[in-house]
């Protein structure tokens, strides 16, 4: 074997996928602790930065598997947050802040998931496509 096959993605892009986790990680976590802070300005920033971190991962892979990686690791960290303690500390607060970061960042990975990236003949005006 002398290395990926068609389709298959490099040990760069792995990598990458690798790192995206961690960061959708820690975009998580930071949303968590941002979004009850300065309500709505928080929230508002911490669904944006939600947005920015998927739509990076999917544009620095040049793939959905790249926007799949940064969304497992937000997804991860929201849950782990949003169980709490069994001394009851939790990082979400009951209100709808937290609801809307919850619902409205998978959402989010749903809309950049699913809109389709223009083709590279759509990108280069005068080319036209098969």
């Amino acid at each position: 074997m002398s290395g990926p096959g068609p389709g298959r993605p490099g040990p760069g892009v792995l990598a990458g996928c690798a790192g995206l986790v961690v960061l959708g990680a820690a975009v998580g976590v930071a949303g968590a602790l941002v979004q009850g802070g300065l309500f709505p300005g928080g929230l508002l920033l911490a669904l944006v930065a939600t947005a920015a971190v998927f739509l990076g991962g999917q544009r620095a892979t040049s793939s959905q598997l790249g926007l799949g990686a940064a969304v497992l690791g937000w997804v991860a960290s929201v849950v782990l947050l949003s169980m709490g303690r069994p001394e009851g500390d939790g990082a979400f607060a009951a209100g709808v802040g937290p609801l809307v970061y919850l619902l409205g960042g998978m959402v989010i990975a749903v809309i950049c998931a699913t809109v389709a990236r223009p083709t590279a003949s759509a990108a280069r005006p005068g080319v036209r496509g098969r």
